[in-house]
């Protein structure tokens, strides 16, 4: 009998995150310092194998129903299709968020094997810009990835914009033109403190209330109403397109998250804002049964706080950035 996962304040958790891989095939601002990361031992990365086996856990065991595989850039581990459709086969709403750079070569093969959705990663929409944040001249291949994913039938395809105050706030009219011209969801998210170069500081976030300036001049824009989906959202009046903005900063929605994760190292987060992980890697290796490492997911879960405090006296930085958990 399917039970489910809930922590101490009532909340049903049913949306899995999993990071294939720490490496990545250009910095981002927001995941990677300049002197680039220690990646991890290939060893040290759990299997396709081990990978299914926690999430046919979290499926049968919990009704998990969502999957989101991330990097890293998932991408970037060889042969991924031959995981999606090992994850496709247990029927849920299966998505990754890549860079996009791979994308003109494995949209079709992904979408063949089973993937429905596509988030892609994309700062910036200026040449000159999109090289120095990334330090790679890739922009004109993730927009053709774009039109990749469209092609190969992804629906939606989502753009995930990480705002940052005297970075790239001034392309937020540009990237809501851009998903209405071409037929994609934009997200706008709010910059979180887990950059790899750790700068980050309340000044450099543009709010939620700072977008919707930028765009209420712009747009006739009529609100959806929320979900347990972590953007809040907004369609154009006329139909053509929507935005959504995550607000983790600035208005937090930590009482409605679903979300758990488990790092390329096997180890699973209860929170993106998690100070401690339960090492799954080490029960799979050491023999532990299904039951034991359902229970230890259970566990995890029950200890979740009621939310990550960013701006609050008692926050406490995770010692990962995200490029180490997965998004």
């Amino acid at each position: 009998m399917t039970s489910q996962l809930i922590d101490g304040f009532g909340r049903v958790h049913r949306d899995l995150r999993i990071s294939v891989t720490d490496r990545c095939n250009f910095r981002c601002t927001y995941c990677m310092p300049q002197e680039g990361m220690q990646w991890q031992r290939r060893e040290d990365l759990l299997s396709f194998e081990e990978i299914e086996r926690v999430a046919r856990i979290l499926v049968e065991r919990f009704g998990v129903n969502t999957i989101r595989l991330t990097g890293g850039e998932p991408t970037v581990r060889a042969k991924l299709s031959m995981l999606v459709v090992k994850l496709a086969a247990l029927d849920v709403d299966l998505a990754m968020t890549t860079n996009g750079v791979m994308l003109p070569l494995l949209a079709d093969e992904l979408r063949a094997a089973g993937l429905t959705r596509i988030n892609i990663s994309l700062d910036s929409l200026r040449p000159d810009r999109f090289e120095q944040l990334t330090r790679r001249n890739e922009l004109p291949r993730v927009l053709e990835g774009i039109d990749a994913a469209l092609s190969a039938g992804f629906s939606p395809v989502k753009l995930n914009v990480v705002v940052m105050k005297g970075v790239n706030d001034d392309e937020i009219v540009d990237f809501a033109r851009f998903g209405r011209e071409r037929g994609v969801v934009v997200r706008f998210i709010e910059f979180m403190p887990l950059d790899a170069e750790e700068i980050w500081s309340n000044d450099r976030v543009m709010t939620q209330s700072d977008i919707l300036d930028c765009l209420w001049g712009e747009f006739d824009l009529v609100r959806v109403e929320r979900t347990s989906a972590p953007a809040t959202r907004w369609r154009h009046a006329d139909g053509l397109g929507e935005i959504g903005i995550v607000s983790s900063v600035s208005e937090s929605f930590c009482d409605s998250c679903d979300r758990v994760r488990i790092t390329a190292d096997g180890q699973f987060r209860n929170c993106l804002f998690a100070t401690t992980e339960t090492d799954v890697r080490a029960l799979l290796r050491n023999g532990a049964s299904d039951n034991d490492v359902a229970e230890a997911l259970q566990r995890s879960v029950s200890s979740k706080w009621a939310g990550h405090s960013i701006n609050q006296v008692h926050f406490i930085r995770p010692n990962r950035s995200m490029s180490e958990i997965g998004g």
